[in-house]
């Protein structure tokens, strides 16, 4: 069922200085940045031969990064991101095994403008784990 990493999510205080540490220092193509009022965060993607990173900047009261900044004030890597067929046959296997799929268990769209899903860390290592279907 599962795909491959699709990205790696870092939470950041200030998006514009990790867009200077990809960009410049490592020499990282970076996309622009995009807003994602519906999940709480403006993003940017460091593009990757293998796979991408996604640097999260908080937006809005309520973003559900504010929490995890606020326990890693330089931020950190949030979750990982991978791909499946069926995001909906995804879930369900997910709920089979005991998995808990967050947010009432409905896809939103996320920033690829595709279905995510996310799944509660303490079923995973420790690691919150983000579904997208391709």
């Amino acid at each position: 069922m599962i795909g491959r990493l699709n990205h790696v999510a870092i939470a950041v205080p200030d998006l514009a200085a990790g867009v200077q540490t990809y960009a410049q220092t490592l020499g990282a193509k970076v996309s622009e940045p995009q807003s994602l009022p519906e999940h709480g965060v403006k993003v940017v993607f460091v593009e990757l031969p293998n796979t991408k990173i996604e640097l999260l900047e908080v937006l809005g009261e309520d973003s559900p990064i504010a929490p995890f900044l606020e326990k890693n004030p330089s931020g950190g890597i949030h979750h990982v991101c991978y791909e499946v067929n069926d995001i909906l046959a995804a879930r369900d296997q997910m709920i089979k095994e005991g998995a808990r799929v967050l947010g009432g268990g409905e896809p939103k769209i996320g920033a690829h403008g595709k279905p995510v899903l996310f799944l509660h860390p303490k079923d995973f290592c420790g690691t919150l784990v983000e579904l997208e279907q391709v």
